[in-house]
């Protein structure tokens, strides 16, 4: 009989296997993905860890000072939500942050990232102003809440709420006075909660803040030339994105630095979060076209990464840039290079690309031209990327549109342009309209099909391509504030009523991704087995190397 029970064994880990291989990642709608018993967290491996993301401002609206993105919404409250909505009033996780642990729980997942607000535990910007003990506290409580239930924090130490005095002093990261203030704010963080927190994250999207906060002037702090926006109080989008740009990577530099220093005795891994995304040729026969294509990447990828892993900034940015671009004395290069021990990859979209004049001596150049590339969500066929991302209602030709296959490609370009680095997935994940009633809101079927047309290919480049990613956060926990959507969308795996926002209710895709994190359990063999197997094929290519 023992001799059947292990035939038995074998024969159904040959089976799962079967049924694994057997799957196919859909590019578009109709997606099959969502059947948990052809996709689920056993086609990853064992200690993967499945998580959601929020951050700070966007869902926790008490107990903290002033920040630039309360200053920003209500000084251009058509920037901060089509509704005018903002931060003041959100879900409210400072008060109800034991309901969020309970939805996690609930979900089953295994991580959760989250971010501190600087102005919470300090009011007043520099900690030589005082520190605010409660909001310490608030943090002690949530991170041991979570490690009681199981669940790993992932905490990230600045998702763009700069207290607004810093703003005010001296114009935030558009300053080299920032770096030391940063270090102290950070060098808290790591004596207060680094004893319990293993996974720290720099800055969220080091793209956004330059481009989007002193580019076009659509975030806080809300700088930009005249010429591109006449309501931004202030700025140079054709300068000022490349000097914030510089300052964030020399401030993320200072405070791992600091973290190898003084605090590798706490056992902690550190690292950014980028802002990903894929691009493709608008027409793949025309070398403009891909000229166009490599452009894209460089602008956006390598400007941050070409400094991480080399110490400097591409070559195709300095030659276009010029004087423009701000350069690494060799101390600094030392400094930034190879500053991480793991990324973050935020991913959500993909673009074509075609080539586009750059005017740098107008005056509403700013440095996303640079790139000498327009992106589109249609090709030379007109040919639509994929399935609906975004929609207006007023005007189709505003959509935007989603390619699950690109986190694939990201993925593998990372690993073999930039030598193989620790990934974690940080943010993946898609809206539906905030209109819709709560019966509506609570059958997102949509979002299903995207969270998990995306974890299949992220599967699949694990597999295939064996890219060191060790975990994926869906965004998000809940429903909350969007910066600059206000509350006219949702992107929440639980639902939140802005009436009574104490409760986080599972939404179908909450209830799916709960199912696809336990499939594992009820199918051990399955586990096992695959574990096995992708061991050996790393075995193999690591052998032909």
């Amino acid at each position: 009989m023992k001799y059947f029970g292990l035939i038995l064994t074998f024969l159904l880990a040959v089976a799962t296997c079967k049924a694994y291989e057997e799957i196919t990642c859909e590019e578009n709608v109709p997606f099959t993905c969502g059947q948990i018993d052809r996709l689920n967290s056993s086609n990853f491996e064992k200690d993967f860890i499945f998580g959601v993301a929020s951050s700070a401002y966007q869902a926790c609206c008490t107990g903290r000072g002033l920040n630039v993105w309360d200053g920003f919404s209500h000084r251009y409250p058509n920037k901060a939500g089509p509704d005018h909505g903002n931060g003041d009033t959100t879900c409210d996780s400072y008060a109800y942050w034991e309901n969020d642990i309970e939805v996690i729980d609930e979900l089953s997942a295994t991580g959760y990232r989250f971010s501190i607000a600087w102005s919470r535990i300090i009011p007043r910007g520099k900690r030589s102003r005082g520190v605010n003990q409660e909001g310490i506290n608030y943090y002690h409580r949530l991170i041991d809440g979570l490690i009681e239930k199981g669940i790993t924090p992932f905490v990230t130490l600045f998702h763009w709420d700069l207290p607004q005095v810093l703003q005010d002093d001296y114009e935030g990261f558009l300053d080299p006075q920032i770096i030391d203030d940063f270090r102290d704010y950070v060098d808290l963080c790591f004596k207060e909660f680094g004893d319990k927190v293993k996974n720290w994250i720099t800055i969220n999207q080091l793209y956004s803040v330059p481009t989007r906060g002193y580019g076009s002037g659509s975030d806080a702090p809300g700088r930009c030339s005249p010429m591109v926006d006449p309501t931004c109080y202030a700025g140079n989008s054709s300068t000022e994105p490349y000097i914030v740009a510089h300052n964030q990577l020399l401030a993320h530099a200072t405070v791992v630095d600091l973290y190898r220093e003084n605090y590798t005795h706490q056992g902690g891994k550190i690292g950014p979060v980028m802002i990903t995304r894929w691009f493709l040729p608008y027409n793949d026969t025309d070398p403009d076209c891909i000229a166009a294509t490599e452009r894209s990447k460089e602008f956006f990828l390598g400007w941050f990464m070409g400094p991480l892993t080399n110490g400097t900034y591409p070559q195709s940015m300095i030659d276009t840039v010029g004087e423009r671009l701000p350069s690494f004395n060799s101390n600094e290069s030392k400094l930034v290079k190879g500053s991480y021990d793991f990324l973050g990859l935020n991913y959500y979209i993909t673009q074509y690309a075609q080539p586009s004049p750059n005017h740098v001596d107008w005056d509403n150049h700013t440095a996303m031209m640079d790139s000498g590339a327009t992106l589109t969500y249609r090709n030379a066929s007109n040919h639509t990327i994929g399935p609906l991302f975004t929609e207006d209602k007023d005007d189709e030709t505003k959509n935007t549109y989603y390619y699950p296959k690109g986190i694939y490609y990201v993925m593998d370009y990372f690993k073999t342009k930039y030598y193989d680095p620790l990934i974690y997935v940080t943010e993946n994940g898609i809206s539906t309209p905030g209109d819709e009633t709560r019966e509506e809101a609570m059958l997102d079927s949509k979002r299903i099909d995207y969270i998990c047309s995306h974890l299949c290919f992220l599967s699949k480049v694990i597999k295939e391509k064996v890219v060191n990613v060790k975990g994926y956060f869906a965004w998000s926990l809940g429903d909350n504030y969007e910066f600059g959507k206000g509350f006219t969308v949702r992107f929440g795996l639980s639902y939140v009523d802005w009436n009574n926002v104490a409760h986080r209710d599972p939404k179908e895709s909450g209830k799916w991704y709960q199912k696809f994190i336990t499939a594992a359990i009820t199918n051990p063999a399955k586990q096992v087995f695959l574990r096995s197997s992708l061991t050996s094929e790393k075995k193999e290519k690591f052998a032909d190397a």
